[in-house]
């Protein structure tokens, strides 16, 4: 199967869609093993439970947006810099391609996903995200358009799922949005 990261990944991904199509609950680590056409022994080499295939995603999304905080931490928030910590949150986002899937899956699955989904830090990064995105002291409309201009970069696949619009297109528009949400 190749090297140990490649073969992670398939199986980051292949879970991903049974996960998608099935439901996490409903998934098992036989039926990925069989879709990767590997022996469940196989796959336990590389995650023993499911939770640890959703945890390793988890920390993989969380690790590429990280960077962009420890980006943003000596930068003061200027236009352009403001600009720049969108463009570079929809690049994390978007990298790999399995975000949308990934959002969905913890949408969908909330109940059994919470607690893994808690202690990733996710709320405290993307609040400093967002306080780089406003001014303190800025109305109320301003705060939720800040909210709303990293959110569009999520939401925007969801958004756009029924227009015959490629991935990269959805993720383009929806940087447009946030842009223009922040005043860009």
């Amino acid at each position: 199967m190749g090297t140990r990261s490649d073969t992670r990944e398939k199986i980051q991904d292949v879970a991903l869609e049974l996960f998608g199509e099935q439901g996490y609950d409903k998934t098992s680590l036989r039926e990925i093993a069989e879709r990767l056409g590997v022996t469940k022994a196989a796959l336990y080499y590389h995650f023993k439970t499911k939770e640890e295939i959703i945890t390793s995603l988890l920390q993989a999304a969380g690790e590429r947006l990280d960077k962009v905080a420890e980006w943003m931490a000596d930068k003061d928030p200027t236009p352009e810099n403001r600009l720049a910590l969108l463009e570079r949150y929809a690049a994390a986002i978007n990298e790999g391609g399995g975000h949308f899937k990934l959002m969905r899956l913890m949408q969908e699955n909330q109940p059994a996903l919470r607690e893994l989904a808690a202690g990733l830090k996710g709320h405290e990064r993307m609040k400093a995200f967002v306080e780089f995105l406003v001014d303190p002291g800025a109305s109320l409309a301003d705060q939720l358009k800040a909210r709303l201009a990293v959110m569009v970069l999520h939401m925007g696949q969801f958004a756009l799922k029924e227009t015959d619009a490629t991935l990269a297109q959805k993720q383009a528009a929806a940087l447009e949005v946030g842009r223009g949400l922040i005043g860009q």
